[in-house]
């Protein structure tokens, strides 16, 4: 169930989801919105089966499962205003259809006039980018949208279409839901790898790639990406040190024969 503020006008807003992926993209990019575009918190869903916890911010619980809001000037058509939903849990595939169809009933019923899904993908062991990667070619974001309008906005974004594929959780639940409820929705997703070696790795550089997108529809408000940029540059400084400690480890243990490891 959706709980948020009365006073809360969604009217023409458009809606940004944020659920978890691959590099905690999504949750970078969700952190950056709330704090740039000081956009206050509204409320939450709870519900039987989300994950028993909560956040905690400044000694305040939270729900796992936020909504926030402001009025940012926006260039998208009737757009004055904006709603994010934001998650850092995992919802269960057995959730995924039921929460999907309570947030687009919340979207419908509000009045608002058209969503943004932010995501990301990785190819695992064998992917193409790094986060070390200063690749900003079309591969390293793709775009999806439920209708026609929503692909000539994700061309006027610079985006280009994703041609063939599967997008998993609640991103692609929610876009097909999209299509089939037919609510203008577009998913920006960039490459991640923020995987790297199976490890939760935050990929900065990849939510600094949609955020340069986004800084298009608020011409008034200046998205810098450079923050998360220097992020990711300190990130990848920490990752290359745990790596040489690791490899000199390695080194060390095939030298002496002792199979103990400590990494720091």
């Amino acid at each position: 169930m959706i709980g948020v503020d009365e006073s809360l006008n969604a009217e023409e807003a458009l809606v940004v989801t944020c659920f978890p992926s691959a590099g905690f993209v999504s949750s970078i990019v969700a952190h950056f919105l709330v704090d740039k575009l000081e956009l206050q918190f509204v409320g939450g869903v709870r519900g039987q089966g989300l994950p028993p916890v909560c956040l905690v911010q400044e000694g305040k619980p939270l729900p796992p499962l936020r909504f926030y809001a402001g009025e940012p000037i926006c260039t998208v058509d009737r757009c004055d205003k904006i709603v994010l939903i934001a998650s850092e849990i995992q919802v269960s595939a057995e959730q995924s259809l039921a929460l999907s169809d309570t947030i687009l009933d919340w979207v419908e019923n509000s009045g608002a006039s058209q969503m943004m899904m932010i995501d990301s993908f990785s190819h695992g062991p064998d992917q193409a980018h790094s986060i070390f990667d200063d690749d900003n070619s079309e591969e390293t974001l793709v775009g999806i949208g439920s209708t026609d309008e929503a692909h000539e906005r994700l061309n006027g974004l610079g985006v280009s279409m994703l041609k063939h594929g599967v997008v998993g959780g609640m991103t692609g639940v929610m876009l097909g839901e999209c299509r089939r409820r037919r609510i203008d929705a577009m998913a920006v997703l960039a490459e991640s790898g923020g995987d790297l070696a199976n490890g939760a790795i935050p990929d900065a550089r990849a939510a600094a790639r949609i955020i340069e997108r986004l800084d298009s529809l608020l011409p008034a408000i200046k998205l810098d990406p450079e923050p998360l940029l220097d992020e990711a540059k300190r990130i990848e400084d920490q990752i290359r040190e745990m790596m040489a400690v690791q490899l000199n480890q390695m080194q060390k243990e095939g030298s002496s024969g002792d199979n103990s490891a400590m990494f720091g």
